[in-house]
């Protein structure tokens, strides 16, 4: 299969010339290694069923042997074996040059103790996600986030999608497998993918044995909150199917923790601005996969499920939207927030940038009443900031499923489909 370019391509490559290493990770199936090894002078996987035990084996006895091969030298599932991290990072302090490694891993080190240094100054970290609409050639790019940071807003864009191939989209995932293949076969990846979770993922990851049912009742009940603030008392309690069975908020916790490990779910953190007024800030993290297609699979759920229910395609599409800004802004210098205060006024997505600039993002599944209420929240919010403390924001803009154009407002707020929105 012909490589498809990531966005993590020139993030990779800067990284590179910038440091010793780098350290890429995400979630399985998301491209990382294959993403790497474009860049790669040499590969060691991990994983070889031929080599595993003797590379194992090797990690703890002498890992320096592990580092030998042309550079940038990948090592692909890195965190099998935690001590390989100080025999990179003291490798770089040795060789002082930079673009030395390429560490590739699908989920955090079980046991970070067995790790001596952070790695600061010597390895860059590089979190890759499942390709966004761009990425796989279903966005056409019209809109750029970098050109309405750089005060380049006179936008247009036209979208071809229809409703259909939005509920297709968010069921099938960015999973690179996936794409171009027949859509029935497209859509099974996603089911393989979180059985793989469920079955054995969320255990292996720390050899903790984790009941696969109540996994799949926690993702069950994760898919109907994605988009909200869901505590886990509620979500302990969505699970909880009988007065008999016993599960307690930590336990839950630690469930999550474990998805969190191996970039399952990735929560969007609290936006907290300057505000005029003395509203209080909710400071709970919004509920998100990182992918939608998770969510459709936990629900056992299918494009034509979504069609009969807005509703929930509204809050599946939210997290579409989510996963496609955090790659751009990430390609940016950005990162995705939530807002919501304690009067219930809630922007879906804030893009800030390390330089202090932001974006007001608010989503809808299209039409024009949905737009109006996406107007006015984003309206409010804007005179609701504190601007003598803090920037205006560099744009507004409702992010829309369907409509034919991308467009810029009479009052400023720009209308564009996530089919032409890129980095």
């Amino acid at each position: 299969m012909e490589y498809m370019p990531r966005i993590a391509d020139d993030m990779l490559k800067k990284k590179l010339t910038a440091k010793g290493a780098v350290l890429v990770e995400g979630a399985k199936w998301c491209g990382k290694t294959t993403t790497a090894a474009q860049q790669a002078g040499s590969v060691l996987y991990m994983q070889d069923p031929d080599r595993a035990a003797q590379n194992l084996e090797l990690a703890k006895l002498k890992p320096s042997r592990l580092l030998h091969g042309q550079t940038p030298r990948m090592i692909d599932e890195w965190q099998l074996a935690e001590n390989l991290w100080d025999a990179v990072r003291f490798e770089v302090d040795r060789r002082n040059e930079r673009g030395q490694f390429i560490l590739t891993g699908s989920a955090v080190p079980p046991d970070l103790s067995k790790i001596n240094h952070t790695g600061t100054g010597r390895i860059a970290r590089l979190k890759m996600r499942p390709m966004s609409l761009y990425e796989s050639g279903e966005s056409d790019g019209s809109v750029s986030l970098s050109e309405l940071f750089a005060g380049q807003d006179d936008i247009f864009g036209e979208s071809q999608a229809v409703l259909e191939d939005i509920a297709y989209y968010i069921c099938r995932g960015g999973w690179p497998g996936a794409i171009g293949l027949e859509r029935e076969i497209a859509l099974e990846q996603a089911i393989d993918y979180f059985d793989a979770v469920v079955s054995a993922d969320i255990s292996r990851i720390d050899n903790v044995s984790r009941d696969e049912l109540r996994t799949r009742k926690l993702m069950r009940s994760y898919a109907r909150s994605v988009g909200s603030q869901a505590t886990m008392t509620s979500i302990r309690r969505d699970i909880i199917s009988d007065d008999t069975q016993k599960l307690s908020d930590d336990t839950v916790s630690s469930y999550i923790a474990a998805l969190k490990k191996i970039f399952v779910i990735e929560d969007s953190p609290a936006w907290n601005p300057n505000l005029r007024s003395k509203t209080a800030i909710r400071t709970s993290e919004t509920r998100y996969f990182t992918d939608p297609s998770i969510a459709a699979a936990a629900l056992g759920i299918g494009p034509e499920d979504l069609l009969n229910d807005l509703e929930t395609m509204g809050l599946f599409f939210e997290n579409l939207c989510v996963r496609d800004l955090r790659v751009y802004a990430d390609a940016i210098g950005g990162t995705i927030y939530h807002y919501r205060d304690k009067n219930s006024l809630e922007c879906d997505a804030v893009l800030h940038l390390r330089n202090g600039n932001y974006g007001l993002i608010e989503i809808k599944l299209g039409g024009e009443n949905l737009i109006r209420e996406g107007v006015k929240t984003l309206t409010k919010l804007a005179e609701n900031l504190d601007t003598s403390r803090m920037k205006a924001p560099s744009f507004r803009m409702v992010l829309t499923a369907v409509g034919n154009y991308a467009y810029k407002r009479e009052d400023g707020v720009l209308v564009v489909p996530l089919t032409c929105l890129t980095m």
